[in-house]
């Protein structure tokens, strides 16, 4: 648990807000979009998020919208909790944090149905709920802040198919999906499966429960031993962890690299990316999407319900709604995508090691 109040946690970040690029927004809120440093009351918002495997979570999400919501309101606290991937812990934690006196709740849930309890707990008290990134499915959240996450699936499925060339239909894939409690793993492998069924073999297929990367890295290694005879050709990989635990299980396995997808454009991920051994990522410009829910949040202390350009259906009713657009990643667009909206540094991705593949590939 962390509770910070925003002027002691932000003021050495340094994030220029300027640095902001276009990062495929679709849509905004609009009606009452706050541009700049705004007067009224100060108040608590807590953030809560679901898991650390991914480092976006505590490398991005949080400062971000910490710090815009700073800009708004210098005199509001964040609460930030992070439940470890424990839909229990997440439901202490929001409890809490209402305990409190939170007035918003901006919340990623471990477990997408699970998390109604924790929206009836907010209503129950008169406070709003932001579903924040992951979609709390079968109870009436009063916003929605994500991406068009079919698309992402999608987006990887293309690549793969492209990737793969003639192979697509010579060879087989591993299939690897995000875990069966997040409705974004849900709407990924939608997305996949539309545009890769009938054009590829799959050898076999899993979910992966609580997007652990151990998870799937014990399940290539088992599932392996059983394709004797099989040519995998290529891996669809839900996300740059379960991505990564592939590759090194076919690594221990002496199986050669092969076309793998992934998803949050972590270093890492986009190190592999630069030695061939990952083919592509999504990027998700997790600023715009962190800076919209600190913003409606601020609207919501207000009292200010602003209008959404969508809606999407969570099985309780339509949730006003605002979805981002995702961006395939590739070697051959690091620099123009991720590199160039500030999301990762020259510096860091090219370290070491990694000096002479940035170099191939034209970043310095």
């Amino acid at each position: 648990m962390r509770i910070r109040t925003l002027a002691a946690r932000l003021a050495g970040l340094g994030l220029a807000l300027s640095m902001l690029a276009g990062c495929g927004v679709t849509a905004a809120l609009t009606g009452d979009a706050p541009t700049g440093r705004a007067a009224g009351p100060a108040g608590r918002v807590a953030l809560l998020l679901p898991e650390l495997k991914a480092s976006r979570y505590e490398a991005a999400d949080e400062p971000y919208f910490a710090q815009r919501l700073k800009q708004l309101c210098p005199g509001c606290t964040v609460d930030y909790r992070n439940a470890e991937q424990d839909a229990a812990k997440q439901l202490e934690q929001a409890k809490d944090a209402l305990d409190k006196g939170a007035k918003v709740l901006v919340l990623n849930p471990v477990d997408s149905v699970a998390a109604g309890e924790i929206v009836a707990a907010a209503h129950d008290r008169k406070v709003p709920v932001i579903s924040y990134d992951r979609l709390v499915l079968q109870s009436a959240v009063d916003y929605y802040i994500s991406f068009d996450n079919a698309k992402v699936g999608s987006l990887q499925a293309n690549a793969l198919l492209q990737a793969l060339g003639p192979k697509a239909s010579s060879g087989e894939i591993l299939w690897i999906n995000g875990s069966p409690t997040d409705n974004n793993a849900t709407l990924f492998k939608q997305g996949a499966h539309a545009v890769l069924d009938g054009k590829v073999h799959v050898a076999a297929e899993s979910d992966t429960a609580d997007w652990n990367p151990d998870n799937a890295k014990a399940w290539v290694q088992k599932t392996l031993p059983t394709l004797r005879g099989s040519q995998i050709v290529g891996v669809y990989a839900a996300n740059d962890g379960t991505a990564g635990a592939a590759i090194a299980a076919m690594h221990a396995a002496g199986l050669p690299d092969v076309p793998v997808t992934g998803q949050d454009s972590e270093t890492a991920a986009l190190q592999r990316i630069l030695t061939g051994q990952q083919y592509m990522t999504v990027y998700k410009a997790i600023r715009p999407e962190a800076e919209k829910a600190a913003e409606l949040a601020y609207n919501l202390l207000r009292g200010v319900h602003p209008k959404a350009p969508t809606t999407i259906d969570n099985k309780a009713g339509q949730v006003p709604s605002v979805l981002l657009d995702p961006v395939a990643v590739t070697r051959d667009t690091i620099k123009s995508t991720v590199i160039k909206d500030g999301f990762v540094t020259a510096g860091s991705l090219c370290a070491g090691a990694y000096a002479d593949a940035c170099r191939a590939a034209g970043i310095d």
